[in-house]
């Protein structure tokens, strides 16, 4: 890892005050915001074990990522080599003047065959766990992101009755091992994408999973092979019901390993938008995220992950409006849109918010060094208005593997070289770690 410029972060200041006067997508509202954020605010980095470390070899996904035919544009092979990395991407969370730090632990490692713990990958997230304090980060850790172990998919992935059960358990073994020694605790990472994906995502795409799915299911002579964010629509719903059942099986198993320990999961939230009569926003709303904001309430807060708005007429979303900066898929970069997330959340919920993704795909890293103090006003004036907000996690430390999209896809403060894997911190990730150290906008 190449050393870190303190130089950039003491200049990054300058660079935010020549970022101010930025496109509309970035506009500041009329009220002004009080800079200065609570002490204790969290300011950190987010990443997904899978995403991240490399090899995953024994996890769901890795068996469909090199199917074929495949709806993944490439296999996720060494990623970002973060397995054996992780002290290194410590040290850049560190160098940045960031607080915390958002890790998963991958259960592929952890139970790779049903009912076999390796005590071994139990011991390597504890010494992640320890490296986090050694350098003055609180570890906020996500005990499920998305992938499982193959054998879980292989039986049914959560449509199985018994999928609850198990994922407690596991649940269980990670809290006695690490559970003493971290912040938080997010059992679940964004439940609701497959609800999300229904709208979205068009019909190739779903057949393209379908066939995956299908090719993976008879290479392992299975029935079915069911995973939490590649599956096929008729699925859906049973999933959703198995997920629901998971998370509250699996904060109960952490509460009775450490009580104190807050715990909630993390929701992908567009902030939805009414346009005239009749606006299907609230239909929308409820089929998305009515249920999760439910169970949300028993909960000790709540990770809202954002990174666009959507606009509803009585007819559907409308297109985004002419002269907007746009990210990698074409989708519209609207500042705002994090401070609205979090407000719906809150009052939906009245629990703590804590932002645990936000971001912007994008090659482009001075549309991301706008973007973030432009993000962060917004966030601040809603909690100058009265929403609880923990801190703020920025996605990705890592410019990392994005799913179904491979590499193509830039989130990352850092970007990393694929052969040597050297991580180099982007100009934006001075401007968050300049606010970071102020803890001020």
């Amino acid at each position: 890892m190449p050393s870190f410029d303190r130089r950039g972060v003491l200049a990054a200041g300058a660079m935010i005050a020549a970022t101010s006067a930025a496109a509309p997508a970035m506009a500041r509202s009329a009220k002004r915001a009080a800079p200065a954020f609570p002490q204790g605010f969290l300011w950190g980095a987010a990443t997904a074990p899978h995403q991240i470390e490399g090899n995953n070899v024994g996890s769901d996904l890795w068996l469909l990522e090199n199917q074929k035919p495949s709806v993944f544009a490439q296999p996720s092979g060494d990623a970002c080599n973060s397995l054996e990395l992780w002290a290194s991407d410590l040290d850049i969370v560190k160098s940045l003047g960031l607080t915390s730090y958002r890790f998963g632990v991958e259960w592929a490692r952890i139970e790779p065959e049903k009912g076999l713990f390796s005590q071994a990958m139990l011991d390597h997230y504890k010494a992640v766990v320890a490296g986090c304090h050694a350098r003055g980060l609180k570890p906020l850790v996500t005990f499920n992101h998305f992938t499982a172990p193959r054998w879980f998919s292989a039986q049914g992935g959560w449509t199985n009755a018994e999928a609850p059960e198990l994922f407690a358990r596991y649940c269980d073994k990670v809290a006695r091992a690490i559970g003493a020694d971290i912040a938080m605790a997010m059992t679940l990472n964004e439940p609701n994408i497959l609800l999300i994906l229904r709208k979205i995502l068009p019909p190739p795409i779903w057949d393209m999973q379908r066939e995956t799915l299908d090719a993976t299911a008879k290479r392992l002579g299975v029935a079915k092979y069911i995973c939490a964010n590649v599956a096929g629509p008729e699925d859906i719903d049973a999933i959703e019901q198995g997920l629901k059942a998971g998370h509250k099986a699996a904060r109960a198993a952490i509460k009775a390993v450490r009580s104190d320990l807050p715990v909630g999961f993390t929701l992908s939230v567009i902030d939805d938008q009414a346009a005239g009569k009749n606006s299907l926003r609230d239909t929308v709303r409820a089929d998305l995220y009515g249920a999760w904001l439910d169970i949300a309430r028993g909960d000790d807060f709540i990770g809202v992950q954002n990174y666009e708005r959507a606009v509803w007429n009585d007819k559907g979303r409308l297109p985004a409006p002419d002269g907007a900066e746009h990210n990698w898929s074409g989708t519209e970069v609207w500042a705002p849109s994090l401070a609205g997330a979090v407000r719906y959340v809150h009052a939906a919920t009245n629990v703590p918010i804590l932002v645990s993704e936000h971001g912007v795909g994008t090659e482009d890293d001075a549309l991301r060094a706008r973007f973030i103090p432009a993000a962060l006003e917004a966030l601040k004036q809603a909690m100058d208005d009265g929403v609880p907000v923990l801190g703020y996690l920025h996605w990705s430390l890592l410019d990392n593997f994005e799913w179904i999209f491979g590499y193509k896809p830039r989130f990352g403060l850092c970007s990393v070289d694929p052969v040597t894997f050297a991580r180099t911190p982007k100009p934006s990730a001075r401007v968050l770690g300049a606010i970071a150290q102020r803890n001020s906008l």
